[in-house]
């Protein structure tokens, strides 16, 4: 039994070893692999993507999904306690909260694997989908060049975690102040994408934007990256904000087509938690 809570708790054969068995699961196998288990999920109302993947990545192993709102963690209850009840009958839990504190408390009375389905400082299962998808792509994945343009957050902070265990180079444009810590940072995005192949973005608050007006990426932008650069943006986007609707609309961006991964990869992750070894 293995949780799944942030990248930096595994090794890069870790990651192999789930991008193997999402090519297995493609190909057939693990058909029946949840029949008789119930696998507990936590998720606000806002989820779409991660919500839909992972009920129907249940669904298609043969599980039962028992859905319930984000806000259950509002009760005066025990975490304990609530854990202490759902090991009579949970097989896995995946929780999505603000808190990861309330994932690793989780983890240490759970009996059952905790998968964290994103917190306010990383989104593993996400960021997982993306490299996966990018093995497809590219002939050496960790040997690309990657910048993020971003806050330091949920997003910028998973792709960090998953450099940190595979090896690649990771930097980052932002407005001042939003800096995350070990990581090359720029300022302005025309110099921060020279040499780059792989574009990631994240959305942006009104706010935030301000501070950003520097770090847009654009068709024009995505012109000076490496050759066969690809923009991978986080969900929601929006165009004209952090990156432009002539980048979205160009062969750079890949966003849909990598998010069909979610759904192999979230089975991968329910299965590497719970497979015998």
């Amino acid at each position: 039994m293995k949780d799944m809570i942030r990248l930096t708790d595994l090794q890069a054969d870790d990651i192999y070893e789930i991008f193997q068995i999402a090519d297995e699961i493609s190909a057939g196998k693990y058909s029946g692999f949840l029949g008789g288990k119930s696998v507990v999920l936590f998720f606000p109302t806002t989820s779409i993507r991660t919500r839909v993947t992972f009920e129907k990545g249940i669904w298609m192993l043969g599980g039962q999904p028992i859905l319930f709102p984000g806000d259950v963690w509002d009760k005066r209850e025990e975490t304990r306690d609530v854990f202490g009840y759902l090991n009579n009958w949970a097989d896995l839990i995946m929780i999505r909260h603000k808190d990861i504190r309330l994932l690793e408390e989780a983890a240490k009375y759970a009996e059952v694997p905790i998968i964290n389905a994103m917190t306010d400082v990383n989104h593993p299962c996400e960021i997982l989908s993306d490299l996966y998808a990018l093995s497809k792509r590219r002939e050496d994945f960790i040997h690309d060049k990657y910048l993020f343009c971003g806050k330091s957050g949920n997003i910028g902070l998973a792709w960090k975690e998953a450099s940190e265990v595979m090896g690649f180079e990771l930097s980052q444009c932002c407005g001042a102040g939003y800096e995350m810590d070990g990581v090359q940072v720029y300022h302005e995005i025309e110099t921060a994408v020279k040499g780059k192949d792989i574009i990631c973005t994240d959305f942006l608050s009104a706010d935030e934007l301000k501070n950003f007006k520097n770090c847009q990426v654009t068709e024009k932008v995505m012109d000076m990256a490496n050759k066969n650069a690809l923009l991978n943006p986080c969900p929601p986007f929006y165009r004209g904000e952090e990156v432009s609707a002539d980048a979205i609309e160009s062969d750079y961006f890949v966003g849909y087509g990598f998010k069909k991964s979610l759904l192999s990869v979230q089975q991968a992750v329910m299965v590497w938690c719970l497979r015998e070894v």
